[in-house]
């Protein structure tokens, strides 16, 4: 069985085939067409589909799946086991809830932070006993960055290379500023595992997002490593998860 699963994120989309939960391709698009879907489809011929988008205008995308796959419509109301107390499903982020699902189906019985380091970070937690209470969200390393250029009047938009492994000093404005979004960043995580590793016993830290191999680099020291591990692709496998529920 080859499912799709599709992520339409704030900056960048990302397709994903599974051979039952086997990733056996992916990729990173600014845009998902049409055309390039219907051959992605027949290529791999995929069976079954799902998306996850920010978006609700995806109605196109879903006629081209319901008529070349069966199609899975992926929404909060898609639980599994999980029981969520979260106040407002309906305005709950849909990739939010496919980590959930993930972290159901690969962490299960385990308490579970996952820290989505993408346009925004955001922080969730499943607990051992499958419930999930909400989480927070905060500002992206991107949009801390763009966020100091817009509202000071002198302070510059810093162009950061994020395979950069080292914080440099700061001895600059450049570099201060660098040196304020993400080391500030860095300590904002440690921050809320700390919080977290206090409430939930034996927790699993998981970090995913396009910042994710940055910030995980730079808590390899933490007191916390030995909890953290590095998934990329975890939004893409609890959609997968969604299609056997």
């Amino acid at each position: 069985m080859r499912n799709l699963v599709i992520d339409i994120g704030n900056t960048f989309s990302k397709l994903a085939v599974f051979e039952q939960k086997e990733l056996i391709h992916f990729e990173q698009l600014e845009k998902v067409e049409e055309n390039g879907l219907l051959n992605l489809i027949n290529e791999y011929r995929i069976e079954n589909s799902t998306v996850s988008s920010v978006s609700n205008q995806i109605e196109n995308l879903e006629t081209l799946l319901k008529k070349n796959t069966r199609y899975t419509r992926f929404g909060t109301a898609i639980t599994g086991e999980v029981k969520s107390h979260y106040e407002s499903p309906t305005t709950l982020g849909l990739d939010r809830w496919a980590k959930v699902i993930a972290a159901h189906c690969l962490y299960r019985g385990s308490n579970t932070l996952m820290i989505d380091a993408g346009t925004c970070i955001t922080y969730d937690v499943l607990t051992a006993t499958d419930e999930y209470f909400g989480g927070s969200i905060s500002l992206g390393l991107n949009m801390r960055f763009n966020a100091l250029n817009h509202y000071t009047g002198r302070l510059p938009l810093v162009n950061w290379n994020k395979a950069q492994t080292e914080i440099a000093e700061g001895t600059n404005t450049q570099n201060a500023i660098k040196r304020g979004v993400l080391q500030g960043a860095v300590n904002e995580i440690e921050g809320f595992i700390a919080i977290e590793h206090k409430r939930n016993k034996n927790l699993k830290v998981i970090l995913t997002g396009g910042d994710s191999l940055f910030l995980t680099k730079q808590l390899k020291n933490s007191i916390f490593a030995a909890q953290i591990t590095h998934e990329p692709y975890l939004v893409l496998k609890g959609l997968n998860e969604v299609i056997t529920l």
